[in-house]
């Protein structure tokens, strides 16, 4: 049986196991709070995984160790930005939007617990956010198809709109059935199988080139800054890499998982198993990025796939040093970064549609069969148009991954953070710092100087920051109600 052969039946086993999944998923789903949030009755385990591995996506197998096999060490500022930023999301946000989400009017969607928080009787500011979060998360999606269309191309010669049509249609069919659950518990393996890639590939690779010494000493001859952290960036280039992490604050299919913990006391242990994923994970793509510059140095005749970005690297590593079978399951675990952050896209689209728009446009109560088959509806609309924006496998919407993250953490993240810390904010405070923050990100991002300079997310982050409380204080009026959800809040977490 040659290698193809023994991956493809690797591939077969993890993707006929995503779809049991959702099957499986299916029957716990009996209303749309269900198909949304998963009833609120997550584990801390499955939130932590489920939150990372729905992050992470392809950038963590291919992204991230081609940037460190191209440059070194300069390039892991993004992610022990992210690091930082996933710890604080976890310790100061988790808790608290898990209670007041529960607290005001059991919302179940971002956009929902902004309008019921704030109040907002003019209904824009639901309106809004769910707009914004309908048109990022379609392109975002849209760009994943595309990564797996590629994926199946690269890897095994298949037609680009095949290798798409495959991904799409596995992930949609666990989401449709499955939902907030399915695609949870999906993506809790799929974080499993990244993070025993990540770390058995590295170990073995060290071993073939001669252990850590002999590793270090090959990479310095190679590349004499790559193991400094500083040798060729900037300090705007630092501050700009590490600012990626303010974005974790206001990404909704990250803070989905604290909503549906089953208490917020379950967020210490989801930050401990979060982050130690995390660490690992980065530490082993890291490693393989650095690793791989000593492998091929000492072995010419291993061949690099792709010589401009090296995104391959770990692929080529793994299929090099690995029996085919476990090469497939490395190929299955980047695969699984694709298809975990692609579910995660479908399901907040779906609530958007589902909950949030249709909510705001009948004002009415919808019944449990009605929500469900509404929710599923919305997978598959959306579906259908990300799959369309992908069709061409040029599409320059994979240019949109970073300027979505921003555009994210900078209309929601300050408004999280208000919410749950401040008690003046006001719906006119949160309307004006949301379009502010959209403009800036759009404008900065758009302009190449501009964004040459900063990431867009920090001037983002900012307007919105001030405008908001700027607002908010000139607009403020007292209201027993939301007074009374804010000190109940406080008061659970300190019970």
């Amino acid at each position: 049986m040659n290698a193809s052969a023994w991956q493809l039946i690797a591939l077969a086993i993890y993707l006929l196991a995503m779809i049991a999944i959702g099957l499986w998923a299916k029957r716990q789903n009996e209303n749309l709070e269900d198909y949304v949030l998963g009833g609120r009755r997550l584990s801390p385990t499955t939130a932590a995984l489920s939150a990372g591995a729905s992050d992470m996506s392809g950038w963590l197998l291919m992204g991230l160790p081609g940037a460190l096999y191209m440059v070194g060490l300069a390039e892991a500022w993004l992610a022990i930005g992210l690091t930082i930023g996933a710890w604080v999301n976890w310790k100061v946000v988790a808790p608290r939007l898990r209670v007041y989400t529960e607290v005001s009017r059991n919302s179940v969607t971002v956009p929902v617990f902004f309008h019921n928080r704030l109040r907002d009787n003019t209904r824009l500011l639901r309106i809004l956010t769910s707009v914004i979060t309908l048109i990022f998360f379609t392109f975002y999606a849209s760009s994943g198809m595309v990564a797996g269309g590629k994926f199946f191309q690269s890897s095994f010669g298949l037609e680009f709109h095949w290798g798409m049509l495959l991904v799409a249609g596995v992930t949609v069919l666990y989401t449709l059935f499955g939902g907030f659950l399915g695609a949870s518990y999906t993506d809790m393996v799929q974080g499993l199988l990244m993070l025993a890639a990540l770390i058995v590939l590295p170990v073995i690779a060290f071993f073939y080139v001669g252990g850590p010494v002999e590793a270090y000493n090959t990479i310095v001859e190679i590349n004499p800054t790559a193991m400094s952290l500083f040798a060729g960036t900037t300090f705007a280039g630092i501050i700009s890499s590490a600012a990626w992490g303010l974005g974790y604050f206001g990404q909704p299919h990250i803070i989905t998982r604290f909503m549906a913990l089953r208490s917020h006391k379950d967020a210490t242990t989801g930050r401990r198993i979060g982050i130690g994923w995390m660490v690992l994970t980065v530490l082993g793509a890291c490693s393989a990025g650095l690793i791989g510059v000593a492998f091929f140095a000492k072995n010419p005749d291993a061949v690099l796939t792709d010589k401009d970005a090296a995104e391959t690297v770990f692929l080529d590593l793994s299929q090099t040093l690995l029996h085919p079978l476990i090469s497939g399951f490395v190929l299955a675990a980047v695969l699984a970064a694709i298809m975990s952050t692609l579910s995660s896209q479908l399901i907040v689209c779906s609530s958007a549609l589902a909950e949030d728009l249709y909510g705001v446009i009948t004002e009415k109560k919808l019944q449990d069969w009605h929500g469900l088959w509404l929710g599923r509806a919305g997978v598959l609309v959306v579906a259908i148009i990300a799959a369309l924006l992908a069709w061409n496998p040029d599409s320059s919407v994979l240019d949109l991954v970073g300027f979505a993250w921003a555009g994210f953490g900078a209309a929601f993240g300050p408004l999280v953070l208000l919410s749950l810390f401040w008690r003046k904010l006001t719906n006119w405070g949160a309307i004006v710092g949301l379009v502010a923050a959209t403009i800036t990100v759009f404008v900065w991002g758009n302009s190449e100087t501009l964004s040459g300079m900063l990431y867009e997310i920090i001037p983002g982050f900012v307007v919105n920051l001030v405008l908001a409380v700027l607002v908010s204080l000139a607009t403020y009026k007292p209201n027993a109600e939301i007074d009374a959800e804010f000190d109940q809040m406080q008061a659970t977490l300190k019970a």
